[in-house]
């Protein structure tokens, strides 16, 4: 069993694919499966997956049901302790970023790093992730999923993506096992990948989808009284820095 499955998935981004594949290659740990889920894409992608074949454990190019769809391809097809995913686009920071999580011999259920983020425009900001992920941080943001090690044993246990979200499965898994379930999990300092804003979540026409199942996901998850609780807590948080900014300015 290798320690680590890297799945990528892609739909028509060939150059985004060529860079997340050209990241996992170049890595100096070789105890990984690299598993490529295509979505039947007509921009050469297919072709690519054959040009990279050899570094390629597992790949597919056909028609799939959407992002969740081709991830749980990706799990069915995955062998190893943990998994990551790194859609096309996405690439990892550096050559040495998996031997610098793997050498630190961690065994919790979810090991999470930071992440790069690359709003277009040459303007690229840290992204650190909090050390204890709590209801409160799930109910105002998330985990990236491109920085979580995911032990593969929870989506046998727990279940795959759920495939009725289209935008937010990810988020939806991670408040069952880390909320509901309360898996281990660990955070490291490590930056482990560069996160490109281009993607389906980001795009500006999926935001109202995105807000609508986040909510969906929430109820599922908490009681009408703690989505209140944290609802006047986030309005309070967003007010003191509302006015902190204010004074800020007017000094």
């Amino acid at each position: 069993m290798p320690a680590l499955s890297i799945i990528t998935i892609n739909y028509n981004n060939r150059s985004g694919l060529e860079k997340t594949i050209l990241s996992v290659v170049s890595q100096t740990f070789k105890d990984f499966e690299f598993i490529v889920i295509d979505g039947g894409s007509k921009d050469g992608s297919a072709e690519l997956l054959n040009t990279y074949a050899s570094a390629i454990t597992y790949s597919v190019s056909e028609k799939d049901g959407g992002i969740y769809n081709a991830q749980n391809k990706g799990i069915k097809n995955a062998k190893g302790n943990y998994l990551l995913f790194l859609n096309s686009g996405d690439f990892l920071c550096d050559k040495h970023v998996l031997e610098n999580v793997f050498l630190q011999k961690l065994d919790q259920d979810i090991i999470y790093g930071n992440m790069m983020i690359n709003w277009g425009n040459s303007t690229i900001t840290e992204g650190i992730m909090p050390d204890t992920i709590t209801k409160e941080h799930l109910f105002k943001d998330t985990l990236w999923h491109p920085v979580s090690f995911i032990k593969k044993i929870l989506f046998d246990k727990y279940g795959m993506y759920n495939e009725k979200y289209k935008l937010v499965a990810d988020y939806d898994f991670f408040f069952k096992v880390i909320i509901q379930h309360k898996v281990s999990t660990k955070h490291i300092n490590v930056f482990i990948c560069e996160f490109n804003v281009d993607g389906q979540s980001s795009k500006a026409e999926n935001k109202l989808i995105e807000k609508q199942e986040r909510s969906k996901v929430q109820e599922s998850y908490l009681t009408a009284t703690e989505i209140k609780q944290l609802k006047n807590k986030l309005q309070n948080e967003l007010g003191f820095f509302a006015r902190i900014k204010k004074i800020i300015k007017g000094n």
